[in-house]
C-alpha cells in the first residue's frame, strides 16, 4: 500500500499529464478550427452506387478520350479535330473512311500527305492538352505506298512538338522532337512488326524525381525509352511525315497521374 504522500504525489503528476493531454487537444483543436481543418479520424466509404456513378463521370467526363471515328460521315474530315503542317507545304488530307478491316468497324481515318519537302502533316485533338499523356492508337499502311505516321504530344504549335513515328516498311520507329521547325531525333529502334493488318503505337510520357521520360510501345512491345523535358503541356494527335499515306483507328487518350504529387509535401 502507498504511503499518503507517495500517493498524493502520484495523484500531482497524473493530474499534470491529463492537464497537458487536455491542453495538446484544445491547442490542435483550435488550431484545425483557425485553418478550416476537418478534424474527422474516419474515411467514408463509397456506396457501390457512387463508385457507379462516379467511374462513369471519369470514363465521359474528359478524363478518358476515345475517338473511333464512327459517329463521323464518310467522306468527310473528322470532327473535334484541327489540321496542321510544320512548313509551307499545303495541308494533309484527313478523310473519314469506311474499311473492311477497321479494328472498330466501320469507320477509319486516312491521312494522306503530297509533301515535296521534309514536312510533319499534324492532326490535333481540340480542346486538349495533356502534360503526361498515355497515348494509344492503331495504324495500317497501304501496300505500295509509304507510311510514316504516329502520335504527337506536347504541342506548342505546328512547329514544336514531340513525334513518334512508325515506319512499317523500313521496319524502324523514331522520336524526335521539333523545335522551331527544326527535327531533332532523340532516338530511334528497329522493329519486327506483327504479320497482322494492323499494328499499335502506344506513347507514355511520365515522371519520377523530377526526370521526364517518354516510353514507345509497338505492338506490345518497349521499343524506345529517352528522357527528355523540353517542352511540357501540348496538344495530342496523329501525324504522317512526308509523302505518306496511313490509316488510323481507336484513338486513345489519357493523362497520367499516378506518379505526380497530388498535394504539397509536410512541413515535417
Amino acid at each position: 500500500m502507498l504511503r499518503p504522500s507517495v500517493l498524493k504525489k502520484f495523484r500531482r503528476r497524473s493530474n499534470i499529464r491529463q492537464a497537458r493531454t487536455g491542453l495538446s487537444v484544445l491547442l490542435v483543436t483550435g488550431l484545425g478550427l483557425t485553418m478550416g481543418y476537418n478534424l474527422s479520424y474516419g474515411v467514408q466509404k463509397e456506396t457501390q452506387e457512387e463508385k457507379a456513378a462516379n467511374l462513369k463521370k471519369q470514363a465521359t467526363g474528359g478524363l478518358f478520350q476515345k475517338w473511333i471515328f464512327d459517329q463521323d460521315q464518310p467522306n468527310t474530315p473528322p470532327r473535334g479535330f484541327a489540321k496542321g503542317v510544320s512548313t509551307d507545304e499545303p495541308l494533309a488530307d484527313w478523310i473519314v473512311q469506311g474499311h473492311a478491316t477497321a479494328p472498330s468497324p466501320p469507320n477509319i481515318i486516312a491521312g494522306s500527305s503530297s509533301c515535296t519537302q521534309f514536312c510533319y502533316q499534324v492532326l490535333l485533338a481540340d480542346g486538349l492538352e495533356y502534360e503526361y499523356p498515355d497515348l494509344s492508337v492503331r495504324f495500317h499502311a497501304q501496300e505500295g505506298t509509304a507510311g510514316l505516321g504516329g502520335v504527337v504530344f506536347g504541342v506548342r504549335d505546328t512547329r514544336n512538338f514531340y513525334a513518334a513515328v512508325v515506319d512499317p516498311i523500313g521496319q524502324k520507329v523514331q522520336l524526335v522532337r521539333l523545335s522551331n521547325g527544326r527535327e531533332l531525333p532523340l532516338a530511334q529502334a528497329s522493329i519486327n512488326l506483327k504479320p497482322v493488318d494492323w499494328h499499335s503505337l502506344r506513347l507514355q510520357r511520365n515522371t519520377i524525381i523530377s526526370k521526364d521520360f517518354i516510353e514507345v510501345f509497338v505492338d506490345g512491345v518497349l521499343v524506345l525509352s529517352v528522357e527528355d523535358q523540353a517542352l511540357g503541356l501540348g496538344q495530342i494527335g496523329l501525324v504522317v511525315r512526308g509523302a505518306s499515306s496511313v490509316l488510323f483507328d481507336s484513338f486513345h487518350a489519357v493523362p497520367l497521374f499516378s506518379h505526380r504529387p497530388l498535394s504539397a509535401p509536410p512541413a515535417y
